[in-house]
């Protein structure tokens, strides 16, 4: 049984089929113990339902083992009756050995795994060509649609709340996971994000529409995005080595990843 509350309101009772009520404490130990025994003989990264296999090829015609580690991978979910949904299972050759790579496909049962140039993991946009330019192009868009602060404005919406609107909804697409990917854009990348944050003050400041950016960002009280992610990415990495987390730096030469979608009992 579940039902929502907020503060003293709740809703009806409702009778789950199967499962595990969604944000409970059980669930996701329920879950650990499901996915413990969980293992391939090459790199690999759980998150929920998503599992990522990788291989690092360290010459550009050495041979792949993929396909088997798919295979134990799908070994794996027979035999604790979980099935891989296909539909959802991508491959990806990323590196200098993308543009003249003579990998065989990945097999299975009905025919191969699709492989492809670029593709979303957890919230990412990766590029076979490491260039973030899938990931720059999809975040703009989504902080795009979200600047209808004309109409806010046209609605009475006071400044100040323009302001937290634009803090709260639109900056944090354009900071997300940053310290993953922000020292690797290109001017023209950079301007391009940027070009949101600049639209947006001079929508909710009419003062600042003939201003140069840098004269509208002190009227706005804000920092370039740039210098901002800048700082944020600091901060991320400074707070894993104050706190002795073990981080590993790896120069990835020739890799191969293969992300397989939402593995379901």
């Amino acid at each position: 049984m579940q039902r929502v509350r907020i503060g003293t309101n709740h809703s009806s009772w409702l009778q789950l089929n199967g499962a595990m009520p969604q944000g409970s404490w059980l669930g996701p130990l329920t879950f650990l113990l499901l996915i413990d025994d969980q293992q391939v003989d090459c790199l690999d990264h759980k998150y929920v339902g998503d599992t990522t296999l990788t291989e690092l090829l360290q010459v550009r015609n050495e041979s792949s083992n993929m396909q088997n580690f798919f295979q134990q991978l799908l070994n794996w979910s027979n035999i604790n009756v979980m099935a891989v949904n296909f539909t959802k299972t991508k491959e990806m050759v990323m590196g200098p050995v993308a543009l003249s790579s003579n990998l065989p496909f990945i097999q299975w049962a009905e025919g191969q795994i699709e492989r492809v140039s670029s593709f979303k993991l957890l919230g990412l946009h990766l590029d076979a060509d490491f260039s973030w330019h899938s990931h720059v192009e999809a975040v703009t868009s989504k902080a795009t649609k979200r600047v209808f602060l004309k109409q806010l404005k046209r609605a009475g919406v006071p400044h100040a709340q323009l302001l937290h609107f634009y803090l709260a909804m639109i900056r944090p697409v354009l900071e997300y996971a940053a310290f993953v990917w922000h020292h690797s854009l290109n001017k023209s990348q950079k301007n391009q994000t940027e070009a949101i944050q600049e639209r947006a003050i001079r929508i909710i400041f009419s003062c600042a529409c003939d201003m140069p950016y840098t004269s509208a960002l002190f009227v706005a009280g804000l920092e370039d995005l740039d210098n901002r992610r800048d700082l944020l990415s600091h901060n991320f990495f400074s707070n894993l080595f104050y706190y002795r987390h073990l981080v590993y730096i790896v120069y990835f030469r020739h890799l191969a990843i293969l992300n397989y979608g939402t593995v379901s009992p």
